[in-house]
């Protein structure tokens, strides 16, 4: 495992090269839900990635919304968790590893139409274990903030 490459360097590494090509993001977000099953099953597209900052859209479709026509709950806390996950992984420095431990999400309307995930973050720079706390946007077409997530994660050193 000692040649394995962290996933922060990884991340940078697949965002710069895709990114930049026609459809790159949409391919790069595709890996993404190759690699992480399940964040993969809302059609989200990956569309900043920087250290500190990440930006996702999601796009309303059915299969993301409730009997309510709006988008679902789960679907925007999964929106939530990719986004804070996809900024602080791609945040960390060589050698650093981190695991979701909590997620919490406030909902303060309902999410229609388009979305918008944006997170900002405080690159880490600490080499023990400990916890930090991320939190997300989720805002609609019109810049109104539908919900917010606040995920808990364990960074520390890779274990061998």
């Amino acid at each position: 495992m000692a040649n394995r490459q962290s996933i922060g360097p990884r991340l940078r590494k697949q965002w710069r090269f895709l990114s930049t090509k026609p459809l790159g993001k949409w391919l790069f977000s595709q890996l993404v839900g190759y690699i992480a099953p399940y964040s993969g099953s809302i059609p989200a597209i990956v569309r900043v990635l920087q250290p500190g900052q990440g930006v996702v859209t999601l796009k309303d479709c059915r299969r993301v919304r409730n009997h309510l026509g709006s988008v679902h709950a789960i679907a925007l806390a999964n929106l939530g968790e990719l986004v804070t996950g996809l900024t602080l992984m791609n945040s960390l420095p060589e050698n650093m590893r981190g695991i979701l431990t909590g997620l919490r999400m406030q909902y303060h309307k309902k999410a229609r139409g388009n979305l918008k995930a944006q997170c900002r973050c405080q690159i880490p720079q600490f080499d023990s274990e400990q916890e930090m706390v991320i939190t997300g946007e989720i805002k609609n077409a019109e810049g109104e903030l539908v919900a917010t997530t606040m995920a808990t994660w364990l960074i520390g050193p890779e274990k061998e």
